[in-house]
């Protein structure tokens, strides 16, 4: 595989610093797990997660993520020194157009995607999005029969903040997404990472993507802990009060008046409430005949999805018993969509480095 110096894909340097590499997707595949493992790293920084600047045909509450460059090029000003420096936003993916506003921005960008099966994906994706108040019907099999519906705005809730993600096998037509970033950047600027081999052996495939971004491979001196593990809502009332796009609105449209520290000072308090409103917890065992039915309706995609990646990947239409419960390695995402510091701030690791707050 064919490696750049350490400084080609560099267009500017000093108060013009913008990032070489992208982890771009697909959600609930471990990214979140992956962005902070790479913030630890020396020779990486990392922005803050999911700020969705590119990707111009995806339709966000307005409050929520970075849409203005300066604000975006911002989050990159502390780079110095670090071989790489790179951000994580799941939906570009999903997206037609980021893969060409990326590559305008920065033609020598190197991407990183990850993946599940689409079944297991699917499942996360919805129990997240009922978590965060994006998702209102109470079933995954309910969801999945109102995706036709949704198209025209119907059976949607007041916090639902991201429509286009419930048009749920859409977002599972993962060999689309990524023929266009193999058709836009070159197979060899494209590295792609399976959630089984993550969590399998989460070492190797993180080394996998040092290599890639040709960096140091030594082995990373902090454990490889759990990120974000599946939770449930203590007080659904006060997740829908901190999620209306009203009071989301208002509390964003009010922070230039108000002095940093006192904006700072809100966020905090946010993030306790969010911390008292949320606790662990295993996720229910899908519903059998759900399960069977996508693994069913998924079954050519994964086909055609081994044969672009060159991957045996059949397990992934087996339909078999699961034990209760999921693995908690990276089974991440649990990223509140609708916080304020996804709007505004990013909370710095013990590295110096940046993660989702």
């Amino acid at each position: 595989m064919h490696l750049q110096k350490p400084h080609e894909g560099r267009l500017h340097r000093g108060t013009n610093n913008i990032p070489d590499f992208f982890i771009i997707g697909a959600p609930k595949c471990g990214t979140t797990a992956m962005a902070e493992y790479l913030s630890y790293h020396p020779d990486v920084y990392m922005a803050k997660k999911e700020m969705h600047y590119f990707g111009s045909d995806l339709k966000f509450g307005g409050q929520i993520y970075c849409r203005d460059r300066q604000a975006y090029l911002r989050e990159f000003a502390a780079w110095s020194g670090q071989t790489r420096a790179g951000e994580a936003s799941v939906w570009y993916l999903f997206s037609k157009k980021a893969a060409a506003e990326i590559k305008a921005f920065n033609p020598q960008a190197r991407i990183i995607i990850m993946l599940r099966e689409p079944t297991e994906m699917l499942y996360s994706l919805y129990s997240q999005f009922r978590l965060d108040g994006n998702e209102c019907l109470a079933t995954l099999g309910e969801a999945l029969a109102a995706e036709t519906d949704r198209r025209t705005g119907r059976r949607i809730s007041r916090q639902t903040y991201f429509l286009q993600g419930l048009a749920y096998h859409e977002v599972a037509r993962y060999s689309e997404q990524i023929r266009r970033y193999f058709e836009v950047f070159g197979r060899d600027r494209v590295h792609v990472v399976l959630y089984d081999d993550f969590a399998a052996d989460t070492a190797a495939a993180y080394a996998g993507v040092l290599e890639f971004l040709g960096v140091n491979a030594a082995p990373m001196k902090k454990t490889f802990h759990v990120i974000n593990p599946s939770q449930r809502v203590q007080s659904p009332v006060l997740r829908a009060i901190m999620s209306d796009p009203l009071v989301r609105g208002t509390a964003i449209a009010t922070r230039k008046w108000l002095p940093r520290s006192v904006f700072v000072t809100l966020q905090k308090i946010e993030a306790r409430l969010m911390r008292y409103n949320f606790r662990p917890a295993k996720r229910p065992q899908l519903d059998a005949a759900v399960r069977a039915r996508l693994k069913e309706e998924f079954r050519s995609e994964v086909a055609c999805l081994g044969e672009l990646l060159n991957r045996d990947l059949s397990s992934w239409s087996k339909i078999e018993k699961l034990a209760a419960g999921h693995p908690d390695l990276p089974d991440p995402e649990k990223t509140t969509a609708g916080s304020l510091a996804l709007a505004g701030e990013s909370k710095p690791n013990q590295a110096g480095h940046h993660v989702s707050a």
